[in-house]
């Protein structure tokens, strides 16, 4: 276990983070060791090949639609995931890769609108046990994007 504290990297209740596979080079996310899997703003969501695919819609900044981005990729699983508020419902599950700090880990990320959340993506505890801590007393120890974007964000930070 020490070991494992020692090759961690130490990161904020919130960061700027990168989906470099799907073209979202910028969005903030909210860390969230209270959650299993990520979850990402999605919509738009069309289900292909029989299920075994899906395409979706990702609208990377908080009060803007610019810049929206059509994903098309595998289905990973399907899950019964309660939300925030206590309701339960099925979520498509995929993989992405998601850049943090300058490392690139695979997260298992359900798809659902999160347009009254306060973030459009969530980074949850599968994810960050691939070598983060988070430290809840901090915020963007990563860097900020640059000023261009973090307007783009309509000031949501």
């Amino acid at each position: 276990m020490i070991d494992d504290f020692h090759s961690s990297t130490i990161v904020g209740w919130r960061e700027w983070v990168s989906l470099p596979g799907v073209g979202v080079p910028w969005i903030k996310a909210k860390l969230d060791t209270g959650a299993r899997s990520s979850a990402l703003h999605a919509f738009d969501m069309e289900e292909l090949a029989g299920g075994d695919r899906v395409r979706f819609s990702v609208r990377p900044w908080q009060r803007s639609e610019d810049d929206v981005v059509v994903v098309e990729c595998p289905v990973h699983d399907r899950r019964s995931v309660r939300s925030s508020s206590g309701h339960s419902e099925e979520r498509i599950v995929v993989l992405l890769d998601v850049e943090l700090f300058g490392r690139t880990v695979t997260a298992e990320t359900t798809l659902s609108n999160r347009d009254q959340m306060g973030f459009r993506m969530l980074i949850g505890r599968e994810a960050l046990r691939q070598g983060f801590i988070v430290n809840p007393g901090e915020s963007f120890l990563g860097g900020r994007a640059p000023r261009l974007i973090r307007r783009r964000n309509r000031g949501s930070e």
